[in-house]
């Protein structure tokens, strides 16, 4: 008999990262391959090519909004679908080497994220600092790790990093919990391939992109419409340019509801008779498990009530 596989994913890395936590959250290590990526693209691209089964990628910020490099990835190329959602606090510690002081940093390595949401305290008590980019939240902890052992030069001083990275890189802490949210929370989502679409939950949210169908007056409305009067509420809808000619932008949307339910399949079908491209990313449970607010008149019941009465007025019935 065969032995079964170990599922594996993608995921940005090295360990340590609030990816690899939201990957915890799918699937425990042993149970799995876990396959570190440099970047969110290349964990994207890793399921497309049949180097990893599926990927856990961020894509969505209570600070900065979507994360367009996941947005953008997922929007064109070999179709993928998402299959779960998961949340994921976070939380920023100053950390580096053992032996420097707080006073002696001068340059701070971080993700362009974690710059972002850590700006105010860094204002208040490191002005002038200069910020080093970082592909990963962990990728300067490993440097630090690394130069430790070879004592080589490192070009930052400290590391804006999750607090669980301290332990495991042996950094030392020079402040901690220094975001600036402390309420910050990223979603993170695990990536696929398309397949049989899960059954509704009742707590569901429908992923898709859409390109307007012509750039004048109006056109986004008639985009917004498909959902409105179809009673589908929008978690997140933002734009992203198509990248072919100025002014062309398509949508990356987030409906409150699942494919399989009468007002969101409603509504997605709307937009494919109305829009030139629409991309479905899947349908799947919401982390926060909180049912949409169905309105009086778009109940699947209502909506199966509807077509059977248009059938029998089209049967010639009496009304």
């Amino acid at each position: 008999m065969s032995t079964p596989t170990a599922p594996r994913y993608a995921y940005l890395g090295p360990a340590g990262t609030f990816t690899e936590a939201a990957l915890r959250q799918v699937v425990a290590p042993q149970d799995a391959v876990y396959l570190p990526q440099p970047d969110v693209v290349s964990a994207i691209e890793a399921v497309r090519s049949g180097t990893a089964d599926f990927a856990v990628v961020a894509i969505e910020s209570t600070v900065e909004g979507g994360v367009t490099a996941t947005l953008d990835s997922l929007a064109v190329g070999a179709p993928l679908v998402l299959l779960r959602e998961v949340l994921v606090p976070v939380q920023f510690t100053l950390a580096a080497a053992p032996g420097v002081r707080l006073e002696d940093v001068r340059r701070i390595a971080a993700h362009p994220h974690a710059w972002v949401q850590c700006r105010r305290w860094l204002s208040a008590h490191l002005p002038d600092v200069v910020h080093v980019p970082a592909t990963s939240n962990t990728a300067p902890a490993a440097l630090i790790a690394a130069r430790t052992a070879v004592d080589a030069p490192l070009g930052f001083d400290a590391a804006l990093v999750p607090p669980a990275a301290v332990e495991p890189y042996r950094l030392t802490v020079l402040a901690p919990d220094i975001a600036d949210n402390a309420h910050a929370l990223t979603r993170f989502v695990v990536v696929g391939h398309p397949g049989d679409v899960p059954a509704p939950t009742g707590a569901d949210k429908t992923t898709l992109v859409v390109h307007l169908p012509d750039n004048e007056a109006g056109a986004l409305l008639s985009m917004l419409e498909q959902f409105a009067v179809r009673g589908v509420n929008l978690s997140r809808i933002e734009s992203r340019p198509i990248g072919d000619a100025l002014g062309r932008y398509s949508f990356s949307i987030d409906a409150d509801g699942h494919i399989a339910e009468e007002r969101v399949g409603e509504a997605i079908m709307g937009l494919h008779r109305r829009c030139p491209y629409v991309r479905f990313l899947g349908s799947y449970p919401k982390a926060d498990g909180v049912p949409p607010v169905v309105h009086v008149g778009t109940s699947d019941s209502e909506f199966v009530h509807a077509r059977v009465w248009l059938r029998s007025v089209r049967e010639g019935a009496a009304t």
